[in-house]
């Protein structure tokens, strides 16, 4: 059974392992979005995003709902906008690169 929770873990995770992945589910953690919403907001290509929430949906990360011809696309779970905190808070708690990545923005 443990064995069974830790395959799901690493499967969860590496679903999540992709930056735009990430920014998805933090703007979908604002809202439901279609796929040109999420197009806009990340600044990326529709069929970039739309690969993207293909995974997440293959991973039960989201659900898309048909709304006449789009599909608004929500979180499945809202414990994912606690655990977008919580990776957040150990980012903050991580601060030995700040410095470094401050100066990368700054280029």
């Amino acid at each position: 059974m443990n064995l069974d929770m830790q395959q799901f873990k690493a499967d969860f995770f590496k679903a999540l392992a992709h930056p735009l992945r990430i920014k998805i589910l933090e703007l979908l953690a604002e809202g439901d979005k279609s796929v040109n919403e999420l197009q806009s907001l990340a600044g990326s290509e529709g069929s970039t995003v739309s690969q993207q929430l293909t995974i997440l949906r293959g991973k039960n990360i989201v659900t898309g709902t048909k709304d006449g011809t789009r599909v608004i696309y929500s979180l499945r779970d809202p414990m994912i906008v606690e655990l977008l905190s919580v990776a957040k808070q150990i980012f903050n708690n991580h601060l030995v690169d700040t410095i470094s990545m401050l100066d990368q923005m700054k280029e």
